[in-house]
């Protein structure tokens, strides 16, 4: 006779998608065993959203998807059976009230993502879900195509469905360190090529970027070119915003444009829409040089900046070069902007040449770097790549592969945007992985 444990569900990993797979599996009366390798689960979410945990978004379903590009359609299915209502609620049930913010994100109405992993831990307690921690999972067991457990480095658990949710390779001091990947290859699954999404970028003009360490600038328009540096011609960058999750196919050499928020760090350029526009960049590079052209003053043609500096060189012509770029730049960039500029920072306005003035408008209007390499995987925010969708039931997150055997979360080839679009893809995704574990163990 098979035991209650042999038919018991096994989940990996105790981030996001992991606690509601358990969760959900529980609920439906599985015997259910979470694995987590840290010392306590939810370590992600406590991070997510500087710490207030950006749950999920306000947009349109379709919209959503559209957020994560061409891989979206495999959520179809997820996210028709659990998405945002449904999540809001079952935190709702927990006492986490929550609130939408500029761009339709949606956080815990406290700010504080502790809330929300408390509330799933009622849940999986509520539930009877068994919570091991400290516990590395080595191996999925696996015979005649069947899943029958896990190896862990503390002996092995019989289980008739695991789950796999582990999550990808950043931010690996929550324990996401790509375990996951090597698991799932080990049972016959394709994984498709890592590479860091999110994540900041380092510039080969470093000793400039390095001259403008930390200013933040805003209303900004940053577009990224398959081409070098010298090779940008503005006349093609676009007056919209293009690239994921907008209508439109960018046409080379443009690889992606977006008018928002960044910053200049001291290796290159961060903040969000150098964030969002990361992934892309990161794929351009394996295909040859790309460059980034920053529009200091969007707002703004190239006729109406013109008429603009040559009103302000008349009207302040008798203060120097440097006076008259503050008001047009932040402080930090003024150094940088004289040296590029070649005008002599003392030089009063009058003295200034019609082609002084038109080497100041086309910095302005194309700031450049030349892009050489993002931030490591273990410092992006989300992990690109993945267990082939090809080889998961999107219905079910089923693998097609080994019977018994569940995908979920960041394991999966499948990264948004910032703005709780992944947070959502994984409760989603753990909430059908973890429906459908219940329901084979039952089978």
């Amino acid at each position: 006779m098979t035991s209650m444990l042999e038919k018991s569900v096994i989940v990996i990993g105790g981030g996001a998608s992991g606690l509601m797979a358990a969760g959900r599996a529980a609920e439906l009366g599985a015997g259910v065993v979470l694995l987590e390798k840290t010392e306590r689960p939810g370590k992600k979410i406590l991070i997510s959203g500087q710490t207030r945990c950006n749950l999920t978004n306000a947009r349109e379903l379709d919209d959503f998807i559209a957020m994560f590009g061409t891989n979206g359609r495999f959520l179809y299915s997820a996210f028709h059976q659990y998405f945002r209502e449904n999540l809001l609620a079952l935190l709702g049930r927990y006492g986490v009230a929550t609130k939408a913010e500029r761009g339709g994100r949606i956080f815990p109405a406290s700010d504080d993502a502790r809330d929300v992993v408390r509330s799933l831990e009622r849940y999986l307690a509520d539930s009877g879900v068994r919570l091991l921690t400290g516990r590395c999972v080595t191996g999925i067991m696996v015979d005649k195509g069947c899943v029958t457990g896990v190896e862990t480095e503390h002996g092995s658990f019989p289980g008739k469905a695991v789950v796999l949710a582990t999550g990808g390779a950043s931010f690996p001091e929550t324990g996401s360190t790509g375990d996951g990947y090597h698991l799932a290859a080990v049972v016959g699954h394709t994984i498709t090529r890592l590479r860091p999404a999110l994540v900041p970028l380092v510039v080969r003009e470093i000793e400039r970027a390095r001259s403008m360490q930390g200013v933040s600038l805003r209303n900004v328009r940053l577009t990224a070119c398959q081409c070098p540096a010298d090779d940008i011609d503005i006349s093609l960058i676009p007056a919209r915003d293009v690239g994921r999750g907008f209508p439109g196919t960018p046409h080379l050499p443009i690889i992606e444009s977006r008018l928002g928020e960044m910053m200049m760090t001291h290796f290159g350029i961060g903040g969000p829409i150098t964030l969002r526009m990361s992934l892309a960049i990161v794929d351009a590079l394996e295909r040859g040089p790309v460059s980034v052209s920053i529009d200091l003053k969007p707002g703004l043609d190239e006729k109406q900046l013109r008429q603009r500096l040559q009103t302000d060189f008349d009207r302040y012509s008798k203060r120097s070069y440097r006076h008259i770029l503050k008001g047009l730049l932040p402080n930090k960039m003024i150094g940088p902007f004289i040296e590029m500029t070649e005008v002599p920072p003392d030089r009063p306005g009058h003295q200034i040449s019609a082609e002084e003035r038109e080497r100041l408008l086309r910095l302005l209007k194309s700031l450049r770097f030349n892009i050489k390499e993002p931030l490591p995987l273990a410092q992006a925010m989300v992990t690109a790549g993945g267990v082939s969708l090809d080889e998961v039931d999107p219905r079910t997150m089923a693998s097609r592969r080994v019977v018994g055997l569940y995908f979920c979360g960041e394991v999966l080839d499948i990264d948004a945007d910032t703005g709780g679009y992944n947070l959502q893809a994984a409760f989603s995704t753990g909430y059908v992985a973890g429906e459908n574990a219940a329901r084979l163990a039952f089978a």
